[in-house]
This record gives C-alpha cells, structure tokens and sequence, in this order.
C-alpha cells in the first residue's frame, strides 16, 4: 500500500530529478527568543532552535527529544511529537520557521512512548494531520499507552491518545508531493518500533539519504524478560532482525529519537557547513544496539525469573 497526497506533474518530475522543495528560510534562533546551550546529557523538554538538517528537511524538537519537519510546497511531514510538555515546544519551532502548522499533512512516530507520542495529540489538534504508525503500535497511541508487549509496560507513563491512527506496513512508502518516506519495521525497544529514510536535498544538487533510526535499547520494567521465549515468543529473534535492518538501512545522515544518542545537534552545530556523519553511523548504532541487547540476555540468563 501506498499513502498518496496530491501527486502532481510537476511533484513527479522533482521525484524523478531530486530537486529541492520548497523551505522556510532558516533562522538563527527563534524571534525574541535566547536559548540556553544543551547541556550533555540534557532535559527532555528544554527548548533549542531549529536547526536544518539537509535541503528541506529541519529539526525541530527539543535538547532532548528529536522531532523532525520535512516540507514541500504540497504540505509537510513531521516525524515524532516528543513529550506532552514539548508538543507546544514544536509547535513553536515551526512557528518560528514560518511553518503555518495547519500546512503537516502527517505526524508520523518512532515507538509508541510518552516521551516520543506524549505530544502527537496536541500536535494533530494544531494542525489536523493524520497520524501515520504501523499496526503494532496503533492501538497504544489510540488507547495512550501500551499494553504488556511492551517491555516497559509497568514503568512508562501513559500519554495523551490521538484519534483516527492510519496503518502503514514494512517497507511501504507514505508520500506527499515530492516528500518519499519509508516505513521500516523495526521492533525490539516497542513492538511498534519503526525507523523511517528518505532523501533530501540542498540548493546545490548535493542528496543525502536520511535515516531516523528508532531506539535499539533493551530497557525494561521489573517484569519483563527478553529471553522469556513462552511469554514473548519471537521477540529476541524480531529484535535482532531491526539491528540488522537499521545497520542496512541507507544512511548519509542518522537521526535518533534522542539527539545524543547519534550526536545529532553537535553535528548540526558544528563550523562545517556539511554536516553530518558518514554512511557507517547506521551501521555503528546497530552494532551499539547489539551489544546492549547481548548484555541484557547475559544479564537475565544470569538471573533466575
């Protein structure tokens, strides 16, 4: 299945030429508004400017949690809501940008926690986007929390739910306009998980493939075993197959749900006008995820249930 929004003539050819969608001029910082530095390891719902990432693809969340707008004159995207406390925190960013708000078509969402979807409902309140996620994590971000497949089930707060969750399935391709975003299954941190790629480009001509790689960390309640095959069977497997997949995944530029995590904004902050990484970050992260993975079967194996 494809999700489609006013493909036109001229949306085709930018597809078929990589050109660059129309965007916002980038500002400094917000207008009136002095931002204090991110610290290390930073609050979640602390306030930072947007930043761009490539051609017409910008970040907009705050020195904690990711949220990443993707524009085109037919509408924009954006990926993950952040918090409850930071949805309005968004909100402002695209304010800022001189997004009109009502102009994102789709919110779109890496895993379905309260630091992540906290603020999706506030989000498609202000600007009447579908809500895109895949079918496993639909019904928590309908209900505004999970149930016990999730592996922080007890230890995660619930959040504000959002309506009418549309379902995109592995690999398939949500466009709108010139904007192409694939779904990537990759379960593990939520049964929802789902990394999303695309392309972006600059004024110059110069493409890069964007990977927003989901979380790949083994965190749990005081319940939960990974290695509990009979009450959660197939998971480790399932996990194991998103390491892989985020390692694959095409990746000139990795963005994760947490900036730190990928050393997002000192990248983007950096002297350098071109950004960001290289084509092995996407791989380096998987392998990361790996080994917390190993480390926590190691530590479970070594535990009586």
């Amino acid at each position: 299945m494809r999700l489609r929004a006013g493909l036109s003539a001229t949306s085709l050819l930018c597809l078929l030429t990589a050109c660059v969608a129309h965007a916002p001029a980038k500002p400094d910082r917000a207008a009136g508004t002095e931002f204090a530095p991110c610290a290390a390891d930073p609050d979640w719902n602390q306030p930072t400017q947007p930043r761009r990432i490539h051609g017409n693809t910008w970040y907009v969340g705050t020195c904690g949690l990711s949220a990443v707008l993707i524009t085109s004159d037919q509408g924009h995207v954006l990926i993950d809501g952040g918090s409850e406390r930071a949805g309005s925190l968004i909100e402002a960013s695209l304010r800022a940008l001189g997004v009109d708000p009502r102009q994102v078509r789709y919110l779109l969402n890496s895993h379905e926690h309260n630091d992540h979807a906290g603020g999706l409902a506030h989000l498609q309140r202000v600007t009447g986007a579908t809500v895109v996620a895949r079918a496993p994590a639909v019904a928590a971000l309908e209900r505004g929390k999970g149930d016990r497949g999730d592996p922080q089930f007890l230890s995660v707060s619930p959040f504000a739910p959002v309506r009418a969750v549309q379902t995109i399935g592995d690999g398939e391709t949500l466009r709108l306009g010139p904007i192409a975003l694939t779904a990537h299954a990759t379960p593990g941190h939520t049964p929802g998980g789902t990394s999303w790629s695309w392309r972006a480009c600059d004024e110059a001509g110069d493409c890069r493939a964007i990977a927003y790689a989901d979380s790949l960390t083994p965190l749990t309640d005081a319940v939960y075993r990974y290695s509990d095959e009979s009450a959660h069977p197939g998971v480790v497997t399932a996990f194991r197959r998103s390491i892989r997949t985020v390692a694959e995944l095409p990746c000139d530029i990795l963005v994760t749900p947490h900036p730190n995590a990928s050393n997002l904004l000192a990248r983007l902050d950096a002297p350098s006008p071109a950004p960001q990484g290289t084509s092995n970050d996407c791989r380096a992260y998987a392998a990361s995820g790996n080994g917390k993975l190993e480390e926590q079967l190691a530590k479970e194996a070594a535990s009586a249930p």
